[in-house]
């Protein structure tokens, strides 16, 4: 049986949950992730980790739901399991509030999380400058452990892992047999994708124990998750802005916007501000490529453009992903390709 050998560029959340479930239901694939940052230098470390899919402009919704539904699957199954607290996964219910009534009151995802309902006229009393809620239960990620556990798996999957910076795709040639990009942002100067741009977010870290349910305005703009450590304030959403520096007038204006959906968090001890590159894109592109140059043939599945919904489809792209790699196999020479997906 021939070994092919998979490279992953990219050591964020898509990396790594792609470079496990490569190594997991590929046995005749030895696979390495190698990228320039890993934990908690990612862009996945500033997310807040919680399971609420955006919707993407160029993507079948009905795709979009089988990725999420297969990464809530995944999750749901982690946090019932011994390694929940390992792997920082857990439940979280809470409050989806609108100042106007959506002109859908169902988002194409509510069947895959629990609980799903219309809040009634006593729960929306909380939020006195809202009219329409949603109240449900679904996950969320504490992406400090999250990121390290998916590492860990994948080492322990006999993975390997290379501190790396990728300048051209063709530096792997001859090295590896399939290459899948995973860059996010990057693949705007790795591969150039003009589609794919920065929209800057920022968060605060703060001490609120007393907070135990997530409560997000509906425009996505306005958000408090409770974690296990701490709670995630936010966010804004700046696009085309490439600076990694958080804004100290922007921690007030987040501070003011998520006082104003909970009181209780005016005044509130500050932990941590922080900033990171959602690598957006109207689609999220998922394909094989062959590349040629200079009469050498290279085989690249891409993974990226994931923007604010990696950790809510992170697991479904990368069994994707898995697939187009799957299908790449038998190019490579003989070999098995039974796999366990």
């Amino acid at each position: 049986m021939k070994t092919v050998r998979v490279a992953v560029i990219g050591g964020g959340l898509v990396g790594l949950s792609t470079a496990v479930c490569i190594s997991e239901a590929l046995p005749q694939c030895t696979v390495t992730v190698i990228s320039e940052k890993f934990s908690p230098n990612t862009t996945g470390d500033v997310a807040a980790g919680c399971l609420i899919p955006h919707a993407f402009e160029e993507t079948p919704i009905q795709e979009q739901k089988y990725w999420f539904r297969q990464t809530f699957d995944f999750l749901f199954n982690i946090a019932n399991s011994a390694e929940a607290a390992e792997a920082g996964v857990g439940f979280l219910s809470g409050w989806q509030v609108y100042k106007a009534q959506p002109e859908e009151h169902f988002p194409f995802w509510w069947d895959v999380v629990l609980g799903f309902r219309l809040m009634t006229e006593n729960e929306m009393a909380k939020f006195p400058h809202h009219r329409f809620g949603q109240t449900f239960t679904t996950l969320k990620c504490q992406s400090g452990l999250y990121l390290p556990w998916m590492e860990k798996r994948f080492k322990n999957n006999g993975g390997d892992v290379i501190t790396k910076k990728i300048d051209s795709i063709w530096q792997l040639n001859g090295k590896y047999d399939i290459v899948v990009n995973c860059t996010g942002i990057g693949s705007r100067e790795l591969i150039g994708d003009p589609l794919v741009y920065p929209v800057k977010g920022q968060v605060l870290k703060v001490h609120a124990p007393w907070l135990k349910h997530f409560i997000r305005d509906g425009d996505g703009n306005t958000y408090i998750y409770p974690g296990i450590n701490d709670t995630t304030l936010g966010g804004t959403r700046h696009k085309n802005d490439w600076s990694l520096l958080p804004d100290p007038n922007v921690n007030k204006e987040i501070l003011d916007q998520c006082s104003k959906l909970e009181p209780s968090l005016q005044g509130v001890s500050v932990i941590q501000d922080m900033a990171g590159l959602r690598p957006m894109r109207p689609a999220v592109r998922l394909e094989k490529e062959v590349c040629y140059m200079d009469g050498r043939k290279l085989h690249v599945v891409h993974n990226y453009g994931h923007g604010a919904g990696g950790f809510s489809m992170h697991i479904g792209t990368a069994k994707k992903a898995t697939r187009l790699v799957e299908e790449l196999i038998p190019l490579m020479g003989s070999c098995n390709t039974k796999s366990k997906l």
